[in-house]
């Protein structure tokens, strides 16, 4: 299955630090004690083993359509300890741009994720639009299509370092439902990032299917 997932990283880059570091960290079992008998390792410190907590009638896997919109857009590039507020000054400088302009929104702020690695990620921070503006913008910012189509909806509550629990869930829920998803995925914010509290974020995650 071919899937770009946010978390994958970070995950990748933790599950594999802890599986050397804990297989170094555990003696050896005694001759007389089979491997098998010996007690499991104690799970890392605020490991969480589903996502983060959610309210009864939140969407996780739930099967939507993406309309068709119009958005204005800034790219960027982030690492992945600074993401957050870089893209919380993004958001901020395409409101401003859009003030400036005249031009209204239309529905929540959105991060399309484009290309992840080890390191950061590639997004757009986006806000969709009723109309394209007479006088497009150039540059970092742009007018184009928002991604439309079939996508699951899930759901996450909670700080956005705590997001990788989210996303970990989400992997293994497209595994164990053996779905293909697109390498793209979208972020919608029901809560402002630039305002809301940090710790009590709102986020819809779109992940577009093939």
């Amino acid at each position: 299955m071919s899937v770009m997932r946010r978390a994958s990283p970070v995950l990748a880059a933790l599950l594999l630090a802890l599986a050397t570091g804990l297989a170094a960290a555990q003696p050896a079992p005694p001759a007389d004690r089979p491997a098998e008998q010996m007690p499991p390792a104690p799970p890392p410190p605020g490991a969480e083993p589903s996502p983060s907590p959610l309210k009864p009638g939140d969407a996780f896997g739930l099967e939507v359509m993406l309309p068709e919109r119009t958005m204005v857009y800034l790219k960027g590039h982030t690492n992945w300890d600074t993401a957050f507020d870089t893209l919380v000054e993004s958001f901020k400088t395409l409101h401003a741009f859009m003030d400036k302009e005249g031009i209204a929104t239309n529905g929540p702020a959105m991060t399309i994720y484009t290309q992840t690695d080890e390191t950061g990620f590639q997004f757009q921070a986006a806000y969709p639009i009723a109309q394209t503006p007479a006088n497009p913008p150039k540059g970092d910012i742009a007018v184009g299509p928002a991604p439309s189509g079939k996508a699951l909806k899930f759901v996450h509550r909670g700080s956005y370092d705590a997001m990788d629990t989210t996303y970990e869930a989400i992997t293994n829920y497209l595994d164990d439902h053996q779905l293909d998803a697109k390498d793209l995925f979208i972020e919608e914010y029901t809560t402002d990032p630039a305002t809301s509290n940090q710790d009590k974020l709102v986020i819809d995650v779109f992940v577009p299917i093939k």
